[in-house]
């Protein structure tokens, strides 16, 4: 019977995280989703707090009740693991806007979630004092299905680079690497997806993007939170970057919910 490596034990948070602070934190929800509160300013990047149709390795650290306000959510694409429409409805009536790419916007008008907003990729904008920017991603596995009804576009989904007054983190969003994506202006962290799969970036890409920011802090995900021990996509294990990650203090391995400070690294 195949194992899976686990996250480490959920850290619930509640209201006392949205609070108004002098600094930029982070904590990962599980999965791909991220919440950060930038001094005061709160988005939600994929978060899948309720309603996923599978079972999952952890506990949410956070449900929709408890989330008093967000001034915004972006999502990277429509897969169910990234845009949860449950969630989102949920949240409708606490958060001003939704960023994403402008197919999943037409999504969320079909699905009645107001206030989705859809960007070409490089578009930027602002989040009160957080300037957002789509970057690339390769990631239209959709298209090798038979029998689709719609052809999937790379600009259907994309990754956002994110800055804030305390630094800057990546996105990457589900996606094989691109060389464009070791051309980056060097971010502070990187929400890093390891996933050894032919639609993600793969375990050797993944290191070599990694090398690529040596100094850059990684906050693993898409591990350790969907409970399919079949599928590659979900089984990142952090004990196979071991010895090939330069610098490898700077692997984050957080538990949803637990926070981290977001700082400039040295050579920024």
């Amino acid at each position: 019977m195949k194992t899976q490596a686990v996250a480490p034990k959920t850290q619930p948070f509640g209201k006392e995280a949205f609070e108004k602070i002098e600094n930029t934190i982070i904590r990962w929800l599980g999965n791909s989703g991220l919440f950060m509160n930038s001094r005061g300013t709160c988005i939600m990047i994929d978060p899948v707090l309720i309603g996923f149709d599978m079972p999952l390795l952890i506990d949410m650290p956070i449900t929709p009740d408890n989330v008093p306000h967000l001034d915004s959510i972006l999502i990277t694409h429509c897969d169910n693991d990234h845009f949860s429409r449950e969630t989102c409805k949920s949240l409708n009536a606490v958060c001003d806007t939704y960023h994403t790419t402008n197919y999943v916007a037409e999504l969320m008008t079909e699905e009645q979630i107001n206030g989705g907003i859809g960007h070409d990729i490089y578009d930027t904008f602002e989040i009160n004092h957080i300037h957002v920017k789509l970057t690339p991603a390769d990631h239209a596995w959709q298209n090798e299905l038979k029998n689709q009804n719609r052809i999937f576009k790379f600009e259907d989904f994309c990754g956002f680079y994110i800055s804030t007054p305390d630094g800057s983190i990546w996105i990457i969003g589900d996606s094989r690497l691109l060389d464009e994506q070791l051309n980056m202006p060097i971010p502070d962290a990187i929400l890093f997806d390891f996933s050894d799969q032919s639609w993600h970036i793969g375990l050797d890409n993944a290191i070599k993007l990694a090398n690529t920011y040596p100094d850059t802090n990684l906050i693993l995900s898409h591990w350790g939170s969907i409970n399919a021990p079949d599928l590659p996509a979900f089984n990142g294990d952090p004990k196979s970057l071991v010895g090939r990650v330069v610098n490898p203090e700077r692997i984050r391995v957080l538990a949803p919910g637990e926070s981290f400070e977001l700082g400039r690294i040295n050579n920024n």
